[in-house]
């Protein structure tokens, strides 16, 4: 059986950019100590439309594969977090 990601399976080292919804971090994932790039957005401030094209980067993001495009690993939903 395969462990729900959460926040807390990452150290955060830094913050890479910051938009309206959304932060990009530079993360380090605990299980393997990889660095990856984490987007954490805020779904509770995204109406119906913005959380469907939300969910269609990430649909889109999933579906690229190209040596000079950054590889998408996975998406998780945390119903609330005091980490960041």
């Amino acid at each position: 059986m395969h462990k729900k990601t959460t926040m807390h399976d990452f150290e955060v080292l830094d913050s890479l950019g910051k938009g309206v919804y959304s932060t990009v971090y530079k993360v380090r994932r605990l299980s393997d100590y990889c660095i990856y790039a984490l987007k954490k957005v805020q779904l509770g401030k995204l109406n119906d439309k913005e959380k469907q094209n939300a969910l269609n980067e990430v649909r889109i993001l999933a579906s690229i594969n190209h040596q000079n495009i950054i590889q998408y690993k996975e998406a998780f939903i945390e119903e609330s977090t005091s980490c960041l």
